[in-house]
């Protein structure tokens, strides 16, 4: 059974012996054998497919075209040493060395803002521990089972932190706890010792806190590179890990540590769910995917926007519309809604990653629409459509109590990510309508199973990828499980011929 482990931050003079400090527990957890139950390992390739879904629909973005580009400057066998196989990078024949790998394909798998969530104390996406963890296993010439545990693990930690210690609390970004979590399925992979994992673990955490400036105001690029570094640098942190370096110790619980300075500060106490030895890794099956391409927490917003769309289609004509009220939960109004106090959530010439962020905006164009598209429906033109502009500017939200405990709460019966809606017409109707989880969630309407994961990769994949191609990929996930080792090249994708200029990227340091 699922035991908690406290952490507290520890003076110097006192003692923590290493066995009890938090790293190590982690450490224990991954390089515990214990078999992946059938129903976790069926989850594991959902959430690969539903990874390559998101990355092959963002081949010719930005990011993943800078990103790429900075990837092959680093082709597998090139650097110093390299005795290992390389790693996949999406779309493309080319391997290169694994931390770049994760780097490329991490910024393909986060910029729609389209794959899997988790959300308790902390918030996360727990599909980025994917792309460090798989380009690791083809580097080195796992197999699929052995991938398997590694991404079961990978999701554990995660989880298992987000569910105890929250970051944004105190203004740091989520991707910390990625790099232990990503750190942790790679020692897993790779059946390293506890010693060399809790070395890793301490290294990546280390090498990726900061800011959440990253999600706030005019959000940038960076959005989808953070969770990509954090990737990279697991995968470095590993590699100096089994040369016999060392991190920072303890880590989490030491007087200048992350929990001291960064966190609740030196008073600060958490209880960390982790496995017991011998006890199955289940967390994967706690997470859920998206059906839309936006924040998690608009996901029901959405869905509830399209029933309203169907059954009040004058409530998306501005003229008749004298307000629209949301009451959600804290999160929601206060990083997504209006209670974050971001002029830019009302900026018809926003970025993509801040109106990704705005609950106001993404509300009234599923409203309007009633659908929604990951890219017509961030697209410029759509945005500042005036119509759409003067409704946008009449939607606000409020914290409300229950909804922000229900989004806490522990009981997956009751947790919710939704709210209610009151929208007030000028004639003085009074619409009503409230929605507690998205119609994809477990608990919702049209819950996501391995039909949906299929359809979702082949509507993104459509015109990108060959039927051929994707009828393979989709074969190889299917045989996950059964993979022999040096197979993993198997779950990479090749974008149809013309969809990728490499000429065309833009030019670095490198």
């Amino acid at each position: 059974m699922t035991a908690t482990h406290t952490v507290r931050v520890y003076r110097s003079e006192e003692s923590l012996p290493r066995e009890e400090q938090l790293a190590m527990r982690i450490a224990r957890v991954a390089a515990d054998p214990v078999a992946v139950e059938r129903e976790v390992a069926e989850m594991v390739a959902n959430r690969i497919i539903d990874n390559a879904s998101v990355a092959i629909a963002s081949l010719n973005r930005g990011p993943i075209v800078s990103a790429r580009a900075q990837a092959l400057c680093h082709r597998s066998g090139e650097a110093c040493g390299q005795s290992g196989r390389g790693a996949g990078v999406f779309g493309i024949e080319e391997k290169v060395s694994p931390e770049w790998a994760a780097w490329a394909n991490g910024v393909a798998v986060r910029e729609l803002d389209y794959h899997d969530t988790f959300l308790a104390a902390e918030y996360s996406h727990p599909g980025d521990n994917i792309p460090p963890i798989l380009a690791v296993a083809q580097h080195t010439g796992a197999s699929g089972a052995d991938l398997i545990r590694a991404i079961a693990t990978g999701y554990e930690i995660q989880v298992d932190l987000v569910k105890a210690i929250s970051l944004h609390k105190h203004k740091i970004d989520h991707v910390a706890h990625l790099g232990p979590s990503a750190a942790a399925g790679i020692g897993t992979l790779l059946g390293l010792d506890e010693e060399t994992i809790f070395q890793a673990v301490g290294q990546a955490l280390h090498t990726t806190t900061a800011t959440r400036q990253s999600r706030k105001g005019e959000i940038s690029t960076w959005k989808a590179h953070a969770p990509a570094f954090a990737g990279k640098m697991a995968v470095e942190a590993v590699d100096r890990a089994m040369r016999g370096q060392t991190s920072p110790v303890p880590i989490y619980e030491g007087e200048d540590g992350v929990i001291a300075w960064l966190l609740d500060g030196p008073d600060a106490s958490y209880e960390v769910p982790l496995p017991e030895p011998g006890e199955p890794k289940r967390a994967i099956l706690d997470t859920y995917t998206k059906e839309h391409s936006a924040e998690y927490q608009a996901q029901a917003w959405i869905d509830l926007a399209r029933k309203l769309h169907a059954e009040h289609p004058e409530a998306a004509d501005p003229a008749n519309v004298e307000s629209v009220k949301i009451a959600t939960s804290h999160h929601t109004h206060y990083v997504i809604g209006s209670g974050a106090n971001d002029p830019q959530k009302y900026d018809p010439k926003a970025s993509r990653e801040t109106l990704d962020h705005s609950i106001m905006y993404i509300f009234t164009v599923a409203l309007q629409d009633g659908a929604w598209h990951h890219v017509d429906s961030y697209a410029p033109e759509r945005a500042q459509r005036p119509d759409t502009v003067e409704l946008w500017r009449k939607v606000t939200t409020t914290e409300d109590p229950e909804w922000t405990r229900r989004y806490h709460s522990l009981d997956i019966s009751e947790k919710a990510f939704g709210g209610s809606v009151e929208i007030t017409l000028k004639d003085g109707t009074v619409i009503k309508d409230e929605i507690a989880v998205a119609d994809a969630h477990p608990n919702g309407a049209r819950p996501f199973a391995r039909e949906q994961y299929v359809e979702k990769f082949r509507s993104l994949a459509e015109g990108l990828v060959d039927e051929a191609e994707i009828q393979r990929f989709l074969t190889a996930v299917d045989n996950l499980a059964e993979l022999g080792a040096g197979e993993l090249d198997q779950l990479n994708i090749q974008a149809a011929g013309g969809v990728i200029d490499l000429a065309s990227a833009p030019k670095g340091l490198f």
